[in-house]
């Protein structure tokens, strides 16, 4: 009964097998590869696997690449499912003006992560940060609704915007740092302030309008950049969209 889980980023394709399709089950293998190699995956990652009883996955690359992912899942006979953002899903409500709309790994994060708060304790705000190709800010209030969120350019982005309309930023790659002293510093500690100024503005949001403290998650392949710069406690949590395609999963097979 082991179950996959694949992330399809904008970047790189993430996956997770399980033992089960349950929240908590045990992690089996996973791995991660750039959408470049995709077309190898049946012969390379995932030719050693035992074959999965079921599969879900959430992809924000577009339907081209998903075809192509569809076409490598043809080694074992599962149907390709995916997850598509609705109005409401694992006790999460989706203020969205138009709830499809919001991206659908920005929707599963946030099932993982409610679902993470509630297996600590009461329930409470959470911030949901990822941070990747681009980033996201994204607010739940105490009773699992998504309030709302913010969109900004990632690392990468940002710093080919400046090397693209500014003259002599082509720089290597520099460290976050308080007072940086030479242009690659500069850039990357510009960067981080940003987007930790986005986190640390939306956690106010959320602590005045709830009036409870905000759990602050961080995923994504380059959260680690973040966490010597934003001086709010968080957690770095590299599973949640996996955790939030487990609950979707066990909620369904619940029906």
């Amino acid at each position: 009964m082991s179950f996959l889980a694949i992330d399809i980023g904008n970047t790189r394709l993430k996956w997770a097998q399980y033992a089960s399709p349950q929240p908590g089950a045990a992690l089996l293998a996973h791995g991660a590869v750039f959408l470049e190699t995709i077309d190898h995956l049946a012969d390379n990652e995932w030719k050693p696997l035992p074959a999965p009883s079921s599969m879900l996955g959430c992809v924000v690359a577009g339907e081209g690449v998903k075809r192509r992912v569809e076409e490598q899942l043809e080694i074992w006979d599962i149907e390709p499912r995916w997850v598509a953002s609705s109005a409401q899903a694992c006790g999460v409500t989706n203020s969205y003006d138009h709830p499809s709309r919001l991206g659908v790994d920005r929707w599963v994060a946030l099932i993982g992560a409610r679902h993470r708060v509630l297996a600590r304790g009461p329930a409470r705000p959470a911030l949901v940060v990822m941070v990747g190709t681009a980033v996201t800010v994204d607010a739940l209030d105490a009773s699992g609704r998504f309030l709302g969120g913010l969109i900004l350019p990632g690392f990468g982005l940002m710093l080919r915007a400046l090397e693209m309309g500014t003259a002599g930023l082509k720089a290597p790659t520099g460290e976050a740092v308080d007072f940086p002293t030479n242009t690659s510093d500069a850039l990357m500690s510009g960067g981080a302030d940003a987007i930790a100024g986005a986190v640390e503005r939306m956690h106010r949001k959320l602590l005045a309008r709830t009036g409870q403290q905000p759990a602050l998650m961080m995923s994504g392949g380059a959260a680690v950049k973040l966490t010597t710069i934003t001086d709010l406690p968080f957690e770095t949590v590299d599973t949640l969209i996996f955790d939030g395609l487990l609950q979707l999963q066990s909620h369904r097979l619940a029906l």
